[in-house]
């Protein structure tokens, strides 16, 4: 069955009762206001067993008090948004299993609808009691039900007619319980299309930023060792998984953020285009993955992407929302790479790389911050949505940036004539050629920030940019010739 022109198919007098979750709404609306609830404080997770206990409705009622979703960035399904505007003349009911409080203000927003129902925190509306309902108030055939989920086909069997947003399958047990009039496709692709979306989803380009666990490998000129050389890139994939289960948490905890977002709003979860219980799934199953392959690495390296695993986590949580703290913290990340490079190899740490990586990176991530600021300004916004910066901000968080980059190229000039750098190289005076070469990377950076013309990531821009892929390839050469 294919996607039918629904307007006079049926009589007017049968009410179009329209269930919400994956049917209007491309979402869960429980598990949403469940992330919800947990970006806003994750010691409600130690609440819910008992929620729970007191039935489904209650759970579903204690969350809805506790938070608020916005309705107008939801990602609704067009199908049914234009079904529904091409039936005004009949009544239209959003019936749906999510709470009131919560469903209530998305029937406002939307004004398709002449009334709602909805579980109440004591009746939890969904399959037959739903079906009860529905009968109670239209009578048996009296309605016309618009699902997606097998739950429905307790309540098409009384409808007089069925619209089926879901697969063949479904559509067939509906049809044998009522008239299926209509039938839509489950609006998330699959196959390569959905490959395609989880590869997006997972951030795999971000894995770029991991390579810097090879760093320390580099550094102590052990690159031809192929002991070393195996343990550093079973600790790059560790960080990789590690690093996108942490993404796809962020993303699941920032869903309305995310969707106030001129380019965010774009990504799978807040788009609609993944569920949300999957990215949950996902989440935890490259999470155990990565920490088996640390447990490979060894324990001190298994130590460090836990560590580095509990900051991104708290960072996802609520250090991000904390002014200079979260920049801080970024930096932190990007050097914990590094040291889990040396402690993969069994590396000792060298106190000359960890200042400049803490300096670069503290630029680097300001770079980030101003990147979204200016965005922000640009829209006619005071502020970057979950983050604890406005736009008054902007020349303090450039001049700290700039800074924060020269001190780290003048921390590289301290070390090349250090007795480190004079034990590891033969010709150290060479190292000076990096100098002038991160200076103008770094000042190119923030001009182009200052420009407007800054991705969200630095890092990404820098894997594109013609400008910093060339100083790359000079720095390569001279750290070369002076080896």
């Amino acid at each position: 069955m294919t996607k039918m022109n629904y307007t006079g198919i049926s009589s007017p007098n049968h009410a179009l009762c329209v269930d919400l979750d994956g049917t209007l709404l491309r979402s869960d609306l429980l598990y949403e206001s469940l992330l919800a609830l947990l970006a806003k404080n994750p010691l409600y997770l130690f609440l819910l067993p008992f929620w729970l206990l007191r039935g489904k409705a209650a759970f579903k009622r204690e969350i809805a008090t506790r938070v608020e979703i916005a309705a107008n960035t939801l990602p609704y399904d067009v199908r049914i948004l234009e079904l529904l505007r091409t039936t005004s003349q009949r009544p239209r009911v959003l019936c749906t299993a999510s709470d009131a409080l919560l469903v209530q203000p998305i029937a406002d927003h939307l004004g398709l609808f002449e009334s709602v129902m909805a579980s109440d925190g004591c009746s939890n509306l969904a399959g037959q009691h739903k079906a009860d309902k529905l009968v109670e108030r239209f009578g048996e055939r009296g309605f016309d039900y618009v699902g997606n989920s097998t739950v429905d086909l307790q309540v098409w069997k009384h409808a007089a007619a069925g619209l089926v947003v879901g697969s063949d399958a479904l559509a067939e047990k509906a049809g044998l319980l009522t008239q299926v009039r209509a039938h839509w496709p489950v609006a998330v692709r699959g196959g390569l299309y959905r490959l395609r979306t989880w590869v997006k989803a997972m951030r795999i380009y971000q894995w770029a930023k991991n390579l810097l666990v090879f760093v320390p490998l580099l550094a102590a000129h052990r690159v031809l060792e192929p002991e070393a050389l195996v343990q550093a890139t079973v600790a790059f994939l560790a960080f990789g998984l590690c690093a996108s289960g942490v993404y796809l948490l962020n993303d699941l905890l920032d869903l309305s953020a995310d969707r106030q977002h001129s380019r965010k709003c774009k990504r799978p979860f807040a788009a609609g285009d993944l569920p949300v219980l999957q990215g949950l799934f996902a989440a935890v199953v490259l999470t155990v993955v990565s920490f088996i392959l640390a447990a490979w690495c060894g324990w001190k390296f298994a130590l460090v992407l836990l560590g580095y695993w509990l900051l991104t986590v708290s960072y996802s949580l609520h250090l991000k929302r904390l002014v200079m703290i979260d920049v801080i913290l970024l930096a932190a990340l990007y050097t914990v790479r590094i040291i889990a490079g040396a402690a993969a190899i069994g590396a000792p740490l060298s106190f000359w790389l960890l200042s400049f990586s803490m300096f670069i990176f503290l630029s680097l991530a300001l770079l980030k911050r101003y990147t979204e600021l200016h965005a922000a300004q640009a829209a006619g916004k005071v502020g970057a949505s979950g983050r604890g910066y406005d736009t008054m901000d902007l020349p303090l968080i450039q001049s700290l940036g700039a800074a924060a980059g020269y001190i780290g190229v003048l921390v590289l000039a301290l070390y090349i004539n250090s007795p480190e750098s004079l034990t590891l190289y033969h010709q150290p005076k060479l190292l000076w050629l990096l100098c002038p070469m991160l200076l103008y990377w770094v000042s190119h950076m923030w001009m182009v920030a200052h420009r407007g013309g800054m991705h969200d990531d630095p890092i990404v821009f820098a894997a594109s940019d013609k400008a910093s892929l060339v100083v790359i390839c000079l720095c390569a050469i001279a750290v070369v010739l002076a080896t």
